[in-house]
């Protein structure tokens, strides 16, 4: 009101929202009010109704004041604004466009993605898959009556740096959400989820791990019902074969590997499985695959809310959080990829 009513917005197409000015604005009233009465029950809403008139009048008449008198904060708070109401146009394009080809292209999946036979979701689990070479054994591996395959390129967008609009026209976003078929936001419905384990399944290594962290962001973000039901998994691949004569042992971690060649007790032939890409199919399947004999871990709120709190030092705007986690951990690594 303060910036309408001192001519700020005159140049602006008029479009403005509140909640475009608002954006990354925060302002602190200290209000002394006999009897308050909150909204809901997290109670973040003055329900008093007679206090809305003379805090809006007050904050305006002062807001237009300073306004008058710092006209640089003023025409960057415009600035702001405008930013704000395009990328929220670009979203609802955006969010549109998904609409109409989910509308239109209903029985149309992504190309890269293997599906499997059973329709019924609670049957069916996705693989989201770390590159085509690990995507093309985990295919031949699968078993195809309950086992989609989607390989990802890369690593997807980083969504704790980019607007709505950037991530819904990012491919590999508009394969995975299409292909999960929940959409995201404001339209997701986890009634349409087309698979009740979405597993990722990425290399056991520095990349594999960002990968992961990316992934588990973005569904944090944008799908969070998914973890709140237990759909999203993470596969754990072998670390090693321990091949003795014509046995093979598979395992998992370092300390499983001491014990087994403990329990060997002969000479053994190690090999170290540097990416899901250097196992056959058929050892894709054994190890990875096979119900019966691999190992999941089912990803809570706790866990992605710790890759997202993770995800945004190592990855955010904010330098100085970054350099402290790098002093703080760097003694502790002990498998690094250079």
């Amino acid at each position: 009101m303060a910036l309408k009513s001192n001519g700020f917005l005159k140049d602006t197409d008029g479009n403005l929202q509140g909640e475009d000015v608002r954006e990354g604005l925060t302002s602190i009233l200290s209000i002394k009010l006999p009897d308050p009465q909150f909204e809901g029950q997290t109670k973040t809403k003055l329900g008093n109704s007679e206090v809305k008139g003379i805090v809006e009048s007050s904050i305006n008449d002062k807001l237009k004041e300073y306004l008058e008198e710092h006209p640089k904060v003023a025409e960057s708070i415009i600035l702001k604004a405008i930013q704000a109401a395009q990328a929220r146009e670009a979203a609802r394009k955006a969010r549109e466009l998904t609409r109409r080809k989910s509308f239109l292209e209903s029985s149309m999946l992504p190309g890269k993605l293997a599906d499997c036979i059973e329709r019924d979701p609670a049957k069916s689990e996705l693989y989201i898959v770390e590159g085509d070479s690990a995507g093309g054994s985990a295919k031949q591996g699968r078993d195809r009556e309950t086992q989609a395959i989607l390989p990802l390129r890369g690593k997807i967008l980083n969504v704790e740096k980019a607007r709505l609009d950037k991530i819904l026209n990012n491919q590999e976003i508009q394969t995975l959400i299409t292909a999960i078929g929940t959409n995201i936001g404001d339209d997701f419905d986890i009634t349409k989820a087309r698979y009740h384990k979405l597993i990722i399944m990425t290399d056991a290594d520095v990349d594999g791990a960002h990968i992961r962290t990316l992934l588990l962001t973005f569904f944090f973000r944008y799908m969070r019902s998914l973890i709140d039901y237990g759909y999203i998994y993470i596969a754990q691949p072998p670390l090693y074969k321990l091949s003795k004569g014509k046995a093979e042992h598979y395992v998992y971690s370092d300390m499983e590997k001491n014990q087994k060649l403990k329990e060997l007790d002969e000479k053994v032939q190690i090999q170290r499985y540097k990416g899901l890409g250097e196992m056959n199919p058929s050892q894709l399947w054994e190890t990875t695959m096979n119900p019966n004999n691999r190992v999941l871990i089912k990803v809570t709120i706790e866990d992605a809310i710790e890759a997202n709190e993770l995800f945004s030092i190592l990855m955010g705007d904010n330098v100085e959080p970054r350099r402290d986690f790098i002093v703080k951990h760097a003694l502790e690594v002990t498998n690094l990829d250079v």
